[in-house]
């Protein structure tokens, strides 16, 4: 984790894995991560709440994770 401050105005996407229901909705700035190399992580439904900063490896990690648990 970093202590990299998150965007507040950059562009957000909603992971394929949230649901349209208002329910797990998770999102990430790419476009930070490219610059910064953090990878910035947040709760769609509090966005002025403090972001999860990941390393590259832990959010590809968190990724792997999603993609095994099958939620």
């Amino acid at each position: 984790m970093s202590n990299t401050p998150a965007p507040r105005d950059d562009v957000w996407v909603k992971s394929t894995y949230s649901d349209g229901q208002g329910g797990n909705c998770i999102e990430w700035a790419p476009s930070y991560a490219m610059t910064h190399g953090v990878v910035p992580i947040r709760d769609s439904k509090t966005p002025s709440a403090p972001a999860l900063m990941l390393s590259p490896e832990a959010f590809t990690a968190l990724v792997a994770f999603a993609r095994s648990a099958n939620v």
